[in-house]
């Protein structure tokens, strides 16, 4: 049974909270309910905050990470070791990865693994321009952070082909990463130690 609501205006902002990732009906009439009780202009700031973000977000030319400029903090920055990539699936695993405070080279974000089930191939996301910046740049090894799932590991086999004809060192992340696991779901000082203690990639899958 369909849940009935005093106002159609009251419908349609629910509607479009249940859109949002992990958000139900009851959540989102809590969001709607809330935001009601703000003042305006808290209501257009939090509105405004959504559509500038969409507006005006940059993807870093480099690594594809999200930006503010043309060029990311983290590509931008003279500190960071260049000589480093680390390829990750998405930019959610940019920041976890940063939580951890054990990487300082820099990153390079596919947007996607291989996954012809959902009709994604190497074309699909950022691998020619991964190969690109390790064949321009005095690039010494390149870290391959994906998750250890089928899709990950097939992305990682396709990658390191397409690179073990480089003079450079491929590694992964050692096993303290489970196999199935996402970044996502893993913890700071399992993920840290997983890169500090990062291993050879045979080339298997």
């Amino acid at each position: 049974m369909n849940q009935q609501y005093p106002s159609k205006l009251l419908e349609r902002a629910i509607n479009e909270f249940t859109k949002l990732p992990g958000v139900g009906r009851k959540t989102a009439l809590r969001f709607v309910l809330h935001l009601l009780r703000q003042d305006i202009d808290s209501v257009e700031s939090f509105g405004n905050s959504l559509i500038q973000l969409k507006n005006d977000i940059k993807y870093c030319q480099i690594c594809h990470n999200i930006s503010d400029t043309d060029v990311c903090q983290i590509c931008s920055n003279p500190n960071r070791d260049s000589s480093i990539v680390c390829v990750v699936e998405n930019i959610r695993d940019v920041m976890i990865i940063e939580s951890t405070q054990q990487f300082r080279g820099l990153y390079h974000v596919l947007g996607g693994v291989i996954s012809p089930m959902d009709g994604i191939g190497p074309n699909n996301i950022k691998i020619n321009s991964l190969i690109e910046r390790v064949n321009n740049n005095e690039i010494k090894e390149v870290i391959l952070a994906l998750s250890t799932t089928m899709e990950g590991d097939t992305t990682n086999f396709f990658i390191y082909r397409k690179l073990e004809s480089a003079n450079i060192k491929i590694s992964t992340l050692s096993r303290g990463v489970s196999i199935g696991d996402e970044l996502e779901y893993t913890d700071e000082i399992t993920l840290g130690r997983s890169i500090v203690n990062r291993t050879q990639f045979n080339g298997q899958i």
